[in-house]
């Protein structure tokens, strides 16, 4: 049977396997960087914590859909983060990295991040009515503050509908993670098609499913533990996980065989 070009474009180069511990470096890293390169980190961080801060104001007595709101947040933020990933990419090559360098980033000129962008965007919003549908369908009252949430869905004396509403946000976020982990950094750094680029980010996944995992979670717990302080924490939250984000595909990723983006 022939393979799928992308299949085959993605087996041009190598991955790596790391340490289950080398996560942590990739913080060290990140924060590295942000504190190199302060200013651009700052102002993603503070659009983020902005937007999240409307989005509270807007839906407050919602919570329902608040709940798929900021847990969609985190299957697009990938694409958020990718003037970030310029930042880092600009530190690596010439020691020196600017707010040009990131808002270059966002200049559309060939197409496949906004390709993958629309599709994160369609996976957080399917999400967002998922949960939205969950929440509001099998409650048994309704649900507007975290209070709410807490008492009827989360401490449900029946049912088991808190447990059904983590099962379908794993089972969609964890496909997600898996296609987008290196993704967006390679499509950014390198001339590779998207099919290209998520079949190296399972890869990556595939040879490194624990320290992965441990990334997965750290992530999920810095961006949580940022929104939980009325998301003022996103502010640094934002860019650093975004410049340690750069740092795992670099150690993940052998891209020697692939010729660089300019």
């Amino acid at each position: 049977m022939r393979e799928s070009p992308a299949l085959v474009e993605s087996r041009r180069f190598g991955t790596r396997s790391v340490p289950w511990l080398r996560p942590l470096g990739w913080l060290i890293a990140g924060w590295r960087d942000f504190m190199r390169c302060p200013v651009p980190g700052l102002l993603h961080g503070l659009l983020c914590a902005l937007f999240g801060g409307t989005l509270f104001w807007v839906a407050r007595n919602h919570f329902w859909l608040l709940s798929g709101a900021f847990s969609g947040f985190l299957i697009v933020a990938p694409i958020v983060a990718t003037g970030l990933y310029a930042i880092s990419r600009a530190l690596e090559r010439n020691g020196r990295a600017s707010l040009a360098d990131a808002l270059a980033a966002w200049r559309p000129r060939d197409g496949r991040l906004i390709v993958f962008g629309l599709l994160l965007a369609f996976a957080g919003t399917g999400w967002v009515m998922t949960s939205a549908a969950l929440i509001t369908g099998f409650t048994s009252a309704p649900v507007r503050n975290p209070i709410e949430f807490l008492r009827v869905v989360v401490l449900a004396d029946q049912g088991y509908l808190f447990e059904a509403w983590l099962a379908l946000g794993g089972v969609l976020a964890a496909p997600v993670f898996a296609s987008s982990v290196v993704a967006i950094p390679l499509l950014l750094d390198r001339e590779i098609g998207v099919l290209g680029a998520v079949f190296t980010s399972w890869r990556v996944v595939m040879e490194n499913p624990v320290p992965l995992a441990l990334w997965a979670g750290l992530l999920l717990g810095l961006t949580l533990a940022g929104m939980a302080t009325l998301m003022i924490g996103l502010v640094v939250v934002v860019p650093w996980l975004g410049h340690a984000s750069w740092h795992a595909y670099r150690d993940l990723v052998d891209t020697s065989g692939l010729a660089e983006r300019p």
